[in-house]
């Protein structure tokens, strides 16, 4: 995902979009632009590559853009095209009299790309929002009317979108919309901002309208119409940013579980921003101290955690063993400070913990640190307890999560492992580099797979409804998913009260089995890999005692249809990568049960969001 800005009023329009990209630049940095309306014309200014490069194209123009007041600009996360100048933000059409910035994917671009082109339009990008640019224009040519224009072109796109768009026929107006992505307009005394979040405008006001999915706003310096989807005019909800404006507000959605979700592509692009510049480079932890002698002198990795965390260290593990050829143990906090402590200086001992106040994890990491231990620490805030334990230490960058049901600390607290699990191979040669490079572009690949699972998440809601009465639910995976698993039963238990387990499905027989029966659904995890087929077997097992079946995966084998009852389909992923994408569908399938079932989703009874005492 992309960001976005916008500015319309009285006050020089460079400055203030430049500093609003800066402070989006976390959504993206493959490149970067701005347009800007004088009253004859529309200039549009593009670099490659990160925010400094277009500054400085811009000091090249500075005179003649001074008096410009009104503008837009974004800072691009590449989706579609290369990350080139000429894929690069703002877009226009082919009379060059409308240019757009665009946030999200356009899923039908082909589609509509065949039929523009029919009509006469001239494609110079590999974009999917050139589509939008022409898609708006040739409406506007019949209808002469920008809003009315945005309107009736969002009915033909499919996908997620942040859009904002400026005419040369209108001297100081921007319209926006969204569907499925983040947008909010910033109001002002006769100016108004337009961003993808509330850091680049909260500088400029403090009064903010989120829109909602297929809303349209006409904004210029003196005033601000909204209307729906069907040209209705709508009051604006004008809301009080407070000073953590993203964390205390829902941004429009239900819960604040269901948003957090909903940040986790822009969580995993601002854990990897100034860590994963490219493939071929080596991947940037500032702050761990692990050098080639010390990873060599190591003998073994001890990972310590409670809750959410531990299963993220369950997966860190896998990682670890995989590309780092070091043993690693994984332990809850609250078993390992009540035996003896075997730690030395060879072993490096990693804490886990999202608020970093966790007390078992706390006592662990001190008393692993007194027996002459490495302790790394890896949490969403490195202000906290833990983190002043550390040596070395991975901040997540999840921001403040205030569901009490972690969803994008969990996320952020994979990636990390990944980064770590990377770093450490790179520095021992432990892998093979053009592995280890495709590895990286797959893990730059991850947000917009997740956005496609979000996109779509009207089948998930059908399971929840269909699934949300029973009383017992079983999850079974193997491999690095059995951390997947656990989580996402995890999630289930924590939000609906119902009784969800997650088993290795080698283990099914082994016990678990004689609980199922028709009234019992089973969820495998089955993802295309060296567990495949292991795992569809087990599933025959569940199916033949009558269990009523859910797959969650990536096959598209045929034969899937006749043993499940249900089937969630996520994009094709590789196996190694799959926890991340697979744990989402598991999140909202836990968050739509507990909805249907009427649970207090954000504060569910018995628990804390920071477990402070052992």
């Amino acid at each position: 995902m992309c960001g976005i800005v916008g500015y319309v009023g009285y006050k020089p329009v460079v400055d203030i979009l430049i500093d609003g990209l800066e402070q989006l630049e976390y959504r993206g940095y493959d490149s970067s632009g701005i347009a800007v309306k004088f009253d004859a014309d529309l200039k549009v200014y593009k670099a490659e590559g990160k925010l400094q490069n277009l500054k400085d194209v811009l000091k090249q123009h500075s005179k003649e853009i001074s008096a410009a007041k009104t503008g837009i600009g974004h800072i691009r996360w590449a989706t579609h095209g290369a990350p080139t100048v000429l894929n690069a933000h703002p877009h226009t059409c082919s009379c060059g009299n409308l240019v757009i910035v665009h946030n999200g994917i356009i899923e039908n671009f082909k589609e509509l790309r065949e039929k523009l082109t029919k009509q006469g339009c001239v494609f110079k990008t590999q974009t999917d929002t050139e589509i939008a640019a022409h898609l708006i224009a040739s409406i506007y040519a019949r209808v002469k009317d920008l809003t009315e224009a945005v309107r009736l072109a969002i009915k033909e796109l499919d996908g997620a979108f942040a859009l904002c768009v400026m005419h040369n026929d209108y001297k100081d107006t921007l319209v926006v919309t969204k569907r499925n992505a983040p947008l909010l307009v910033g109001i002002g005394e006769d100016e108004f901002f337009v961003a993808s979040d509330v850091p680049a405008v909260i500088k400029h006001t403090k009064k903010a309208m989120y829109l909602n999915d297929n809303q349209i706003a006409a904004l210029t310096p003196k005033s601000m119409q909204l209307i729906d989807e069907n040209g209705n005019v709508l009051e604006p909800k004008i809301e009080v940013l407070p000073w953590e404006p993203v964390a205390l507000s829902k941004m429009g959605y239900k819960h604040f579980m269901l948003k957090e979700i909903n940040e986790q592509p822009d969580v995993i692009r601002n854990i990897l921003f100034g860590k994963l510049h490219t493939p071929l480079e080596p991947i940037v932890l500032d702050e761990v101290k692990l050098d080639r002698k010390t990873l060599k002198d190591l003998n073994r990795i001890q990972i310590i955690a409670c809750g959410t965390s531990l299963h993220a260290a369950m997966a860190g593990k896998y990682l670890i063993e995989s590309f780092c050829d070091i043993a690693v143990d994984v332990e809850a906090s609250s078993e390992y400070i009540y035996r003896k402590t075997v730690t030395d200086s060879k072993t490096l001992v990693i804490g886990v913990s999202q608020s970093g106040e966790t007390a078992d994890t706390i006592t662990a990491v001190k008393q692993s640190k007194a027996k002459g231990s490495h302790i790394l620490i890896i949490t969403n805030r490195p202000d906290s307890a833990m983190a002043r334990e550390a040596d070395s230490l991975i901040p997540v960058n999840a921001g403040i999560e205030v569901s009490v049901a972690a969803t994008k600390s969990y996320l952020a607290q994979l990636i990390s492992f990944y980064l770590l699990a990377f770093y450490m191979a790179e520095i021992k040669g432990s892998t093979d580099k053009a592995l280890l490079q495709s590895m990286k572009t797959e893990l730059m690949l991850l947000p917009q797979k997740i956005e496609q699972i979000l996109a779509s998440a009207d089948k998930i809601k059908e399971c929840a409804k269909l699934y949300s009465n029973t009383r017992d639910f079983i999850y079974i995976a193997r491999g690095i998913n059995l951390a997947t698993a656990l989580e996402g039963a995890l999630k289930l238990k924590e939000i609906s009260y119902i009784n969800a387990t997650g088993y290795a499905a080698g283990e099914l027989k082994h016990g678990p089995i004689a609980m199922l029966d028709e009234t019992m659904p089973v969820l495998s995890i089955l993802i295309k890999g060296c567990v495949y087929e292991k795992l569809l077997s087990n599933s025959e097992e569940a199916k033949a005692r009558n269990a009523r079946m859910i797959a969650l995966t990536n096959s598209k084998d045929e034969k899937l249809n006749d043993l499940f009852d249900f089937i969630i389909r996520i994009p094709e992923i590789q196996e190694i990568f799959s926890p991340v994408v697979a744990i989402v569908p598991l999140q909202l399938l836990a968050y739509y049960i507990a909805e249907f079932l009427g649970k207090d989703v954000d504060q569910p009874r018995n628990l804390a969001k920071s477990v402070t005492v052992e």
